[in-house]
């Protein structure tokens, strides 16, 4: 898959469409969700990160796309609708970052184990089950569909410590 475009702008923390819900990718939406979908992947090698949500790229539909490149090589996930329908109720903190919020990380609190529904680029069902990075990682892009961050999963002090660490970092690169 190449892509000649340039990178979509990744939107940033304020930006309010980072916390609105996006609405389901339905049939009049195929061919911009196929359009779309590559360039997400794109913009998210070049970012460089392994997983992006379409609000992030300000359009608001349930699109993530997701590649944590195992063994080095490329193997990208684009899941069209994606829903939670199970999760486990064992616990795993990792430590998550977020393009939309460059260079802050914390610690977030996320189930092990989750199993999600969800379209293909062709609309074909699929499920998929996962743990570790693979399963934070969805759960995080998931949330994006909701208008809910990483920073949300962790205590109010902790977040506005970020927010205001963010703010500043954005400032002194001169984008207020």
């Amino acid at each position: 898959m190449t892509v000649t475009d340039p990178p979509l702008p990744i939107l940033l923390v304020p930006d309010s469409r980072l916390r609105a819900k996006a609405r389901p990718v339905g049939n009049a939406d195929t061919d911009a969700v196929r359009a779309l979908a590559p360039r997400m992947l794109d913009t998210m090698y070049k970012a460089p990160g392994i997983g992006l949500a379409a609000p992030q790229v300000g359009e608001l539909l349930r699109l993530i796309v997701v590649d944590l490149q195992p063994e080095e090589k490329p193997a990208p996930l684009v899941l069209v609708n994606p829903e939670i329908v199970a999760a486990s109720t064992e616990l795993s903190t990792r430590e998550e970052g977020c393009l939309s919020l460059p260079g802050q990380y914390a610690e977030v609190t996320r189930p092990a184990r989750v199993k999600l529904r969800y379209l293909d680029l062709e609309g074909a069902r699929r499920e998929i089950e996962a743990e570790g990075l693979l399963a934070t990682c969805l759960q995080h892009e998931v949330d994006h569909l909701n208008g809910v961050l990483f920073v949300d999963h962790i205590s109010a002090l902790k977040r506005n410590m970020l927010l205001r660490k963010l703010a500043k970092d954005l400032k002194s690169r001169g984008r207020d």
